[in-house]
């Protein structure tokens, strides 16, 4: 139904604070699943009902007029409070919600990701489910503009106030090595490792930066030719032996057909660990935030605790449920 020109609809204020986030109306399009026509008539509807320019549209980005950030201000207020009572309706009667939208990090998307999605779509029927999947710190943003409900990602440290987080899984990270080639002694591994390249996890994501300021903490000086954003990419080298790399048991799963090629060690030095959490802002959702951790952790353990640690018997203390 197209609205008319003169009223203000949620719909317009959801447009306009995505095209205030992104500073842009085609990435608003984008990130709401609308056209860029149709953000750019929205955009003028919600500015004819409240008789001001809320955007100047012509520059590049786009920014906010001094009548747009009043209205941005107000908006987010607006929004909260629908999102409140669609939350207090939805627990009344599960059964009225009608939109719930996830984040998933990539190392769930195979295996955890649909066996959540299908126990939800039973639970909750004529409920519409949006799924993003990427990286922790995208699922964030992501989370704090929102344009999402819920996500499961890697804790990123220092969460905001305004968050709830409910802890699922803590991994450790390990090392991945050729396979054959590497004694089993921690210290004599640790020798073995500094002949050969490390094979980096790139630093643009939060991961690769926890991963390279834990090496620099153990006063470690390790040669690296790569540096890579692709679980597969960074296994398939090491496989080949060109070098070993240091990655979780989740990313381990996400690229198992390199399994036969490598062999998993605990790190050489100090252990380094990630929290995996669902993270929801606070006061929202009431309960719902909490059901579905406790309909993960089952999961959990059967797709990814259980077979890591029949692979790896180390894992057993340390990879673990919270």
């Amino acid at each position: 139904m197209v609205e008319s020109p003169g009223r203000i609809t949620l719909w317009g204020i959801e447009i306009f604070m995505a095209a205030a986030d992104e500073r842009s109306i085609s990435a608003a399009a984008r990130r709401l699943g609308a056209s860029p026509s149709t953000v750019s008539q929205q955009l003028t509807n919600l500015e004819s009902a409240v008789g001001a320019t809320l955007l100047d549209r012509n520059a590049r980005p786009v920014r906010l007029t001094k009548a747009g950030e009043i209205m941005h201000r107000r908006a987010q207020a607006i929004l909260n409070e629908a999102a409140q009572a669609r939350a207090e309706l939805a627990m009344s009667d599960l059964s009225m919600l009608t939109r719930f939208r996830l984040g998933m990090i990539e190392d769930f998307e195979a295996d955890v990701t649909p066996q959540l999605l299908t126990h939800m779509a039973g639970e909750i029927r004529g409920c519409q489910f949006l799924l993003e999947t990427g990286a922790s710190h995208h699922l964030y943003d992501l989370l704090d503009s929102r344009a999402l409900d819920v996500i499961v990602a890697a804790e990123l440290g220092g969460e905001a106030e305004w968050v709830e987080v409910h802890p699922l899984l803590r991994e450790p990270f390990v090392v991945a090595a050729p396979r054959g080639v590497m004694p089993t002694e921690s210290d004599r591994l640790l020798r073995h490792l500094r002949r050969m390249p490390l094979i980096q996890y790139t630093q643009r994501h939060y991961m690769g930066r926890l991963v390279s300021s834990h090496i620099a903490r153990q006063n470690i000086t390790l040669p690296h030719r790569f540096e890579l954003d692709s679980y597969h990419a960074i296994l398939a080298l090491v496989g080949q032996g060109q070098g070993w790399t240091i990655l979780t048991p989740l990313a381990l799963r996400r690229a198992q057909r390199f399994a036969a090629q490598i062999d998993v060690f605990d790190l050489p030095f100090e252990p380094l660990s990630r929290t995996i959490s669902l993270t929801a802002r606070r006061g929202i959702l009431q309960d719902m935030p909490t059901n579905v951790a406790a309909t993960l952790k089952p999961i959990l353990q059967e797709t990814v605790i259980a077979p890591s640690v029949a692979r790896h018997p180390f894992l057993r203390e340390t990879l673990k449920l919270l």
